[in-house]
């Protein structure tokens, strides 16, 4: 691999550093602390409603690709305008106190995942317009990987920094990676000519364009359910691992390091996988994945598990979860038209993100209602009604 594809793949892993932070630091550290203080699973599972500025980012998409016109240098300018006002904001929730302060810090955090959502939207037109079709499974295995190692930064290290540092100094680290993380974006400095791809103005109109294309019905289907059979584990793994009786420490390594690593492992083997296989096959054959890590889960909580068991469980439903996000985001990537990069992959990770935050909420109810393992259950037969799905759906159709 030439300097040029190093340096421009090394670009977008920093740059999915910065925007995974906060999404992790949120879903992972504020629920282990509500659950230490007794607060309800349906309430842990209440607390993911703060993701939806990530779930309307795709109302101001067409803003920024109209803005941008497809030029880089447009895209540029936004994604470090939003991460630096995501810093200033992060610093001064800092000054805040977590138990009086609680729902103030939450608005604060709302206004930051708006401008962590804007730097994605860039971000992602970004990579789209300089990575040629070739080289999308690997650039978004750097994507997901970049993303990963950014919760593992977001959860598992800022999740053992407030325990031993508190509050403050853990928001303040929080500002300083994200910071850190522009520093590739802005010394990088593009060798090969980009050939930006001009269209007609964009419009609100093109956002139902886009869903009136043909073969739409079935793309959205996988986006919709893809996930389904997982982001209920994931969202209530760290509340399950408490009530087993493990500490803030131990589940920021456990799930936090160990489980974020794992998937960054396996979403930069994802690249080399779907560029073997190719993108149908792999689709398909990743969902099967995500049969056996539900199912396995599903039976350890049927008793109670010792910690090799539990790791075994965490390493393959993270694993898989990698597999996942590079194979979704690498035909997202591949269903966009010209002058709409942002917009149009913004419109089907929302989709994703959308159908992700219903389950993740529900997930606690559902715990509440049925336990653990009753949750564990219905993710892995979602699981295997999606794999049966899209076998049929996709078996003799490409999806590049």
């Amino acid at each position: 691999m030439n300097r040029e594809k190093l340096d421009k793949f090394f670009v977008l892993f920093s740059l999915y550093i910065a925007q995974s932070i906060p999404m992790s630091f949120f879903s992972t550290v504020v629920p282990v602390i509500m659950r230490q203080e007794h607060y309800s699973l349906q309430s842990i599972g209440l607390l993911q409603l703060i993701k939806l500025p990530w779930i309307f980012k795709f109302l101001w998409a067409p803003l920024i690709d109209r803005n941008a016109g497809g030029n880089l240098k447009q895209y540029r300018k936004w994604i470090i305008g939003s991460e630096l006002f995501y810093a200033i904001v992060i610093i001064a929730i800092g000054v805040l106190n977590l138990q009086f302060d609680f729902k103030l810090i939450i608005i604060l955090m709302i206004i930051a995942f708006v401008a962590s959502a804007t730097q994605d939207i860039a971000t992602d037109a970004y990579a789209i317009l300089i990575m040629k079709k070739e080289e999308r499974s690997f650039g978004n295995s750097m994507q997901s990987s970049g993303s990963f190692i950014g919760a593992l930064a977001g959860s598992g290290l800022l999740l053992i920094v407030y325990h031993y540092f508190g509050w403050t100094m853990l928001l303040h680290c929080l500002a300083l990676f994200a910071l850190i993380a522009l520093i590739p974006l802005m010394l990088y400095k593009k060798r090969e000519p980009v050939v930006e791809k001009k269209g007609s103005v964009i419009q609100m109109k093109d956002l139902y364009l886009f869903f009136a294309a043909p073969g739409m019905l079935k793309r959205i289907f996988l986006l919709v359910f893809y996930y389904s059979g997982i982001i209920g584990i994931l969202a209530m793994l760290k509340p399950y691992l408490v009530d087993l009786g493990y500490s803030i420490k131990e589940i920021g390594f456990m799930s936090g390091i160990v489980g974020t690593s794992v998937a960054a492992l396996s979403s930069f083997l994802a690249a080399f996988l779907i560029n073997k296989l190719g993108r149908q096959n792999s689709l398909i054959g990743f969902s099967f994945l995500s049969i056996v890590a539900t199912f396995y889960l599903w039976m350890i909580s049927l008793g109670t598990p010792n910690t090799p068991m539990i790791y075994l469980g965490i390493i393959l439903i993270w694993g898989t979860y990698g597999l996942l996000t590079v194979a979704i985001y690498t035909t997202s990537m591949d269903h966009v038209r010209p002058g709409r990069e942002g917009t149009d992959f913004t419109l089907q990770i929302v989709i994703t993100h959308l159908s992700s935050l219903i389950i993740a909420v529900l997930s606690g109810k559902i715990a509440d209602s049925i336990s653990y393992s009753g949750l564990f259950l219905v993710e892995a037969t979602l699981s295997a009604v999606t794999f049966i799905a899209l076998f049929f759906l996709y078996r003799k159709k490409s999806l590049s």
